[in-house]
Parts: structure tokens; C-alpha cells; sequence
């Protein structure tokens, strides 16, 4: 995410977000310009129309929009800027759906890391040894923690732009995944 990020607080807006097709569709919209529903559907395994509907949800949500036509095909893109979905105080609603997209999310991620994990014998040792999985514990006021989240955020300002531009992507690079999960221990846990 980037310091442009649209901050969601809209129940409606963030349970578009919840449901994996969509979230699949998003993360591959991510990864190229654009893309018809013809090429998701190649990409996701998923129909054609199952995919037409998806994506036109997540249009009509803004978090994509047509990219320009080419002939006949009629792409989709990310809209730029990003989101970040938080629960708005007083709004119980807000957080129910916060707590079902950011569930879904997590399980996707620890699908994709146990993937990769299952596989990891085919990497190279240098491959192998620069990722990790880390955890870690500390006490902090809740000031400090959305510090701490929004450094995690920042971190991955430093690649912008190689997505969208090839050039920028130095020799060798290769699509990275980073998944940080931070929260308090709930208050009734030691």
C-alpha cells in the first residue's frame, strides 16, 4: 500500500472484498497492466462469466476500473492508490466485515506460504535463504503498534512502480509475497 491508499471503512464496500474469486482476481490484477475476464478466467481456473461478475463487483466497489479497449477486448485494472480497510468506531458492522475479509486473507496467505514451503526443494539455496518466517512478541501502546503496522506498510514502498514497469525490475528479480499479521494478545490471554 502506498501513503495514497483509500482508507475503507464501509461495510459494503469491504465484504465486496469478501470472497476469494474476488481476492484472487485482485492479486492478479495486480501483477499486469490489465487483463480481460478472458485472461483471469485462464489465469483463476474460474468461467468466463463467473469472472465478468466478480470483476464488475469489484468495479462497482472501486477497487478496479476498465482499462482503455483494445478492439474488441475490454480490459480491467487496479484503480491506483491502493485500499486499507479499517473498522469505523461505533459501527459494529464495520468491524464484522473487516474481521471476515482480513480472516479470508490470512487463509489464503497461509495457503500460499505452505505452497511454497511444500516446494521449497526446488529453489535455489540463494532463493531458499532470503526469505523467512518470523514471528515476534513486544509490549507496546496501541500508538506505537499502528507506528509499528504502518512501517510494515511503508517497507514496501521501496519496490513501487516494478509491477507496473518491467524496466524498473532489476536482473534476476523475481515476484516477492510478504504477509505480516499485527494485533494485541487479547486482553483476557496472558
Amino acid at each position: 500500500m502506498t501513503p495514497s491508499d483509500l482508507r475503507t471503512t464501509d461495510p459494503e464496500r469491504i465484504r465486496a472484498l469478501a470472497h476469494p474469486v474476488r481476492l484472487e482476481l485482485l492479486d492478479y490484477l495486480g501483477t499486469v497492466q490489465d487483463a480481460t475476464a478472458t485472461q483471469c478466467a485462464e489465469q483463476t481456473g474460474e468461467s468466463v462469466a463467473s469472472c465478468s461478475f466478480h470483476l464488475r463487483m469489484l468495479a462497482k466497489y472501486r477497487f478496479i476500473e476498465r482499462a482503455e479497449s483494445r478492439g474488441r477486448e475490454k480490459p480491467w485494472r487496479v484503480v491506483p492508490g491502493g485500499y486499507d480497510l479499517r473498522p469505523e468506531a461505533g459501527r459494529p458492522s464495520s468491524v464484522t466485515a473487516v474481521a471476515e475479509v482480513a480472516a479470508l486473507h490470512v487463509l489464503r496467505e497461509t495457503e500460499r506460504v505452505r505452497a511454497y514451503l511444500a516446494d521449497l526443494s526446488s529453489e535455489t539455496y540463494e532463493w531458499m535463504n532470503a526469505g523467512t518466517i518470523t514471528s515476534g512478541s513486544f509490549w507496546a501502546t496501541a500508538e506505537e503498534t499502528a507506528r509499528y503496522s504502518e512501517d510494515l506498510r511503508r517497507l514496501n514502498e521501496r519496490f513501487a512502480g516494478r509491477s507496473d514497469d518491467p524496466a524498473l525490475r532489476p536482473e534476476g528479480a523475481r515476484q516477492v509475497r510478504t504477509f505480516a499479521a499485527v494485533n494485541p494478545v487479547p486482553q483476557d490471554r496472558p
